[in-house]
């Protein structure tokens, strides 16, 4: 029960802090429909000093500045989904672009003691010395320096102490006002804030396991185990926890320093065109590429001139059907067959809801007829997946995650490319792999494969479908075959189909009512009031009440 209570409070605090600055950068309608106002001190919810001043910026400007304040979870989330145009607006992400990670280092944080701890070794049995000065200090972790007694560097990727309660607690309130603003705005409803966070838990959940990131590292480093122009840092596994990571020290050259590499005799271009070409076989050879290739995760060993990628925790993991996708995208991307590649989006999305498949189509041509009106040493492959992305967003098309990941990866990677060369063309990369991609489409090998698994699917049918036959035959004696018809818009077809019918059926009735009630008083038939007989003009009252019933409820638009 303690430690209920102790939660309590936490979430409370971080919805005190959260409801706080709200109100500093002008989104108190935010709070307003919120179950969780009520815990609020009123005093926090006061208008803040500083609200006028803010309220100059611009809603984007003072969204990113929220994120700012919140601190590293939501510093985390706003870089996440900075590459996101398909869920957000483009004046957001320029925003969020800007978002760095400024996360102070920790303040009195016992490195030895915490080694030990989550080690249960005894530091100095296996360390010779530990850096308390961090080299870095992330949103998730710290980076320390130390020496093992055998004389080998290393590095210390240490997790911030009580990290993954601070994130549950802002993923539990983000989650919440999520679902208010759902519920409440109808301009938050389009940016599906919900699916939002979810995907951001999914991201962050995985850079907080640090066994899976030695997984990937190993893992990346089996699939490039012959290749001469790479290194991947060693794992010291006997060292390594979920919290924390011994590795190699990589004593390199960042990527964008080129007064550096040339002062090592290190030609850029050169690197530009090796380092792409292996981003480029992450993606399309393995499937399993690097999701976050910017300058600060790529260094060159100066001896070898080998490229070493560091940080390993997001990394982007295409299936193999999937990687059938990426091949006939960019296949169709090439030839400019836009119906195809519309048909590929549909079976590649989690949701379409395409309003105009015209303006889709068109859009897409006018994509492509882009690219291929510019010169091939002018041609910006980021520039043109980020137009892209942007097609999607306008056309409802949401696609999964991987594939955003993949997009950033190359605008990245592209970029480190342009830096190092500004010359560098990545479609000169990619032609070699579309070559090999139109040979392996029309070897044997493939095509006996691929007709053999058609085979097996036609056997499997086949084998299945006398059970399924004898099944619904079953159902159909014993009288428990349903099938479930819906049509679209005949909901309305029938209430229009009812209202006119009970009209006619009125109309009927009213008739009938004038013409009784004429052939009465033709008749005089008793009882007669001033030569009237009483029983017509009862009748002929009725019969224009129930004309003026019908005019009005059709004026109306009424649901009779």
């Amino acid at each position: 029960m303690a430690i209920l209570r102790i939660s309590t409070q936490k979430e409370i605090k971080r919805y005190t802090t959260l409801f706080n600055v709200l109100v500093k950068y002008g989104f108190e309608d935010v709070l307003s429909h919120s179950p969780i106002l009520k815990l609020i001190p009123k005093k926090y919810l006061d208008n803040h000093p500083d609200t006028q001043k803010n309220l100059s910026f611009s809603k984007y400007e003072r969204i990113r500045m929220v994120l700012e304040e919140l601190g590293p979870t939501y510093i985390k989330l706003g870089q996440i989904f900075s590459t996101r145009e398909d869920m957000l607006p483009l004046e957001l992400i320029e925003e969020l672009e800007k978002l760095q990670d400024h996360v102070p280092k920790l303040k009195d944080f016992d490195v030895l003691h915490t080694v030990e701890q989550e080690l249960g070794i005894e530091k100095f049995g296996y360390f010779a010395t530990i850096k308390l000065e961090p080299l870095a200090a992330a949103s998730l972790a710290q980076v320390h320096q130390a020496q093992l007694v055998n004389g080998e560097d290393v590095i210390l990727k240490i997790q911030r102490p009580h990290i993954t309660e601070v994130i549950e607690a802002d993923l539990m309130v983000m989650k919440q006002v999520a679902d208010s603003l759902e519920k409440y705005s109808t301009q938050a409803q389009a940016f599906q804030p919900i699916r939002i966070i979810e995907s951001f838990e999914r991201s962050i959940n995985e850079e907080l396991q640090f066994a899976r990131e030695i997984g990937n590292t190993e893992r990346f480093a089996l699939n490039f185990a012959d290749n001469q122009n790479i290194h991947v840092p060693e794992i010291y596994k006997e060292l390594s926890t979920d919290k924390i990571i011994c590795m190699e020290l990589i004593d390199g050259i960042k990527v964008s320093n080129i007064e550096a590499l040339t002062k090592a005799n290190i030609n850029p271009k050169a690197i530009a065109k090796i380092g792409v070409d292996l981003y480029i076989e992450q993606i399309l050879d393995y499937g399993f590429f690097h999701a976050d290739p910017h300058p600060g995760n790529i260094f060159i060993i100066p001896e070898t001139e080998k490229i070493c990628f560091l940080d390993f925790g997001m990394m982007g993991t295409i299936l193999p059907n999937e990687k059938e996708y990426i091949n006939d995208l960019l296949l169709y991307f090439l030839s400019k067959d836009v119906k195809k590649i519309i048909t590929l989006l549909e079976n590649i999305a989690i949701r379409t809801n395409i309003p105009d498949y015209k303006k889709l189509e068109q859009d897409l041509y006018q994509l492509l007829e882009g690219v291929s009106n510019t010169a091939i040493q002018n041609i910006k492959l980021g520039d043109t997946l980020s137009q892209f992305k942007v097609v999607l967003y306008e056309n409802q098309i949401i696609i999964p995650h991987y594939l955003y990941m993949m997009i950033r990866g190359i605008v990245l990677i592209e970029g480190v490319g342009l830096k190092l060369d500004p010359e560098f063309n990545i479609t000169e990369n990619l032609e070699p792999y579309t070559a090999k991609i139109l040979q392996r489409r029309f070897s044997l090998k493939y095509l006996f494969k691929k007709n053999l698994n058609r085979i097996k699917d036609i056997n499997a049918l086949v084998d299945t479908l006398p059970d399924d036959i004898n099944t619904i035959l079953k159902k159909i004696k014993e009288g428990k075959l349903e099938i479930v018809h819906e049509h679209k818009g005949l909901k309305e077809f029938q209430t229009a189909t009812s209202k006119a019918v009970n009209r006619l059926v009125f109309a009927v009735i009213i008739a009938a009512l004038s013409i009784g009630s004429s052939l009465l008083v033709m008749a005089k038939m008793p009882p007669l009031i001033n030569g009237v007989p009483l029983l017509g003009a009862i009748g002929f009252v009725l019969s224009a009440i129930l004309g003026f019933y019908i005019i009005i409820s059709i004026f109306r638009n009424d649901q009779f």
